[in-house]
């Protein structure tokens, strides 16, 4: 069956760098498109980020765009998101998102935590 499961989370200090990871099982990962998205405590889940099959990325209109970095690597069925000089306002739940064949799939999540 379909999973995604986040991590690479943590606690870090204003300016500091996280690369979170999606791993996924139970599908042909190299086939479809997936996105990241965000979760802030008390706030509504926003969009960060898309990556297509093949690695393309499309810019949004979204408070996140333009400051991380999504890549991903078809070989080892694993979609990444890097943020540099990361801000309190980073902080949040992160998710993975996967539309395959008429279904939503959404990964468990994983905490950021921007603070000094």
């Amino acid at each position: 069956q379909v999973q995604l499961v986040e991590s690479g989370g943590g606690l870090v200090q204003p300016g500091g760098s996280l690369r979170l990871s999606c791993a996924t099982y139970g599908f042909s990962f190299m086939t479809y498109g997936m996105t990241w998205y965000r979760q802030a405590p008390g706030k509504e889940r926003e969009l960060v980020a898309p990556i297509s099959s093949s690695g393309r990325t499309t810019t949004h209109a979204d408070p996140v765009k333009g400051r991380f970095t999504v890549s991903r690597d078809n070989n080892g069925n694993t979609m990444y998101l890097q943020r540099n000089s990361l801000t309190p306002e980073d902080t949040g739940v992160y998710y993975c998102y996967l539309t395959r064949m008429g279904s939503v799939y959404w990964g468990q999540g994983t905490q950021v935590t921007v603070s000094s």
